[in-house]
């Protein structure tokens, strides 16, 4: 018996020393078991091998049953541990879908939760609220931090393209380790490292026109950052035919503006206020014309307070306005903008 002892003692050594792993060197400790109840069951009373190996085959049996005893309570604990942590994660999930906040969410709101015009009523719309960003460049940078920042409950982005060293001296959520990776997934990871509690949902695609409806509507609004008109006009046509609200911003050189596009609510529509596109070469892109690297900070984050307002009921929102911002001269002006009788994408809205 002494020898099966040593024999195992062996395996077991030897095993750790070239790294095998546990369960291996448990299956031969097993095949080693079932050598021995082998000899054992089939050897005669007195048999060399079988006194070598204890004599009786009673010791090994009490031996399996007290292993069989350990392994069973171990795997209970196991299942034991496993449980608790699995109702421990559902509970620390259950705020984020139920609309309640942590002990830690409510430290963190507090600032908001204090003003009067959002309150508590008005955090938990942000908690709930779903809000997706065409865009994860200049404009919806800044805009994606604050919204994450604020507490806004699910946070979708749109963006096919990748962090390039240019894009650094003012798209601020990217940083120079993500050069290469997807916008959408550069931009996710930060926003989750700011604020575990919202859920980010990237969309590492150019949106189209056979998904733009589908994807929209399951948002409540929609934050315009593109650059190019072809993806405006298609965004908007989806918001109108949704009726969501779309915070859109654009900028050049110096100069940037926003505006909320809101026929549901009597607004006008992006196209009532642009028709058409304009001719190529009359609105040079960022690339070509430059831009200074804060005034897509200043811009986005005027897209994100709006969507704050609009969510939780506050203040006045940009509705039949543009804020338009001169960063070279330090001049805020506001104009204001109708809808379009005769707009293709509205005017029977």
């Amino acid at each position: 018996m002494f020898a099966v002892l040593v024999a195992a003692g062996a395996i077991w050594g030897i095993g750790a020393l070239m790294k095998t792993p546990k369960p291996v060197r448990w299956t031969m400790l097993g095949v080693l078991y079932l050598a021995v109840l082998l000899m054992q069951a089939v050897f005669p009373t007195g048999h060399p091998l079988r006194e070598a190996t204890g004599g009786s085959v009673a010791p090994w049996l009490l031996i399996g049953g007290i292993g069989l005893l350990v392994f069973v309570y171990r795997k209970g604990l196991q299942w034991l541990r496993s449980r608790a942590e699995g109702q421990a994660e559902a509970q620390a999930e259950a705020p984020a879908k139920t609309g309640t906040f942590l002990d830690t969410e409510l430290n963190r709101y507090a600032r908001h939760i204090v003003l009067r015009e959002i309150g508590g009523p008005g955090q938990k719309k942000l908690k709930e609220a779903k809000v997706l960003v065409i865009g994860a460049g200049g404009l919806g940078s800044p805009a994606l931090l604050y919204l994450a920042a604020a507490g806004v409950g699910t946070i979708g982005v749109v963006d096919d393209d990748e962090v390039d060293n240019s894009n650094l001296q003012r798209q601020v959520i990217h940083q120079d380790a993500g050069i290469g990776m997807p916008k959408v997934h550069s931009a996710a990871a930060v926003m989750r490292a700011q604020n575990p509690f919202v859920e980010v949902r990237p969309y590492n695609r150019r949106l189209i026109v056979d998904e733009a409806e589908t994807l929209i509507a399951d948002y409540d609004l929609v934050l315009d950052g593109t650059d190019n008109f072809d993806t405006r006009y298609l965004v908007n046509a989806a918001c109108v035919a949704l009726g969501k609200p779309l915070i859109s911003g654009a900028l050049t050189q110096w100069e940037g503006q926003v505006s909320v596009f809101d026929p549901a609510e009597d607004a006008p529509c992006y196209q009532c206020i642009f028709p058409e596109a304009p001719a190529p070469g009359l609105s040079p892109s960022c690339a070509e014309a430059g831009v200074i690297g804060p005034l897509p900070g200043v811009i986005g984050s005027i897209m994100a307070m709006e969507a704050v307002k609009i969510i939780a009921s506050a203040g006045i929102a940009l509705r039949g306005e543009m804020l338009i911002y001169d960063g070279l001269y330090g001049e805020t002006r506001k104009i204001g903008l109708k809808r379009r009788a005769d707009c293709p994408c509205c005017g029977s809205k």
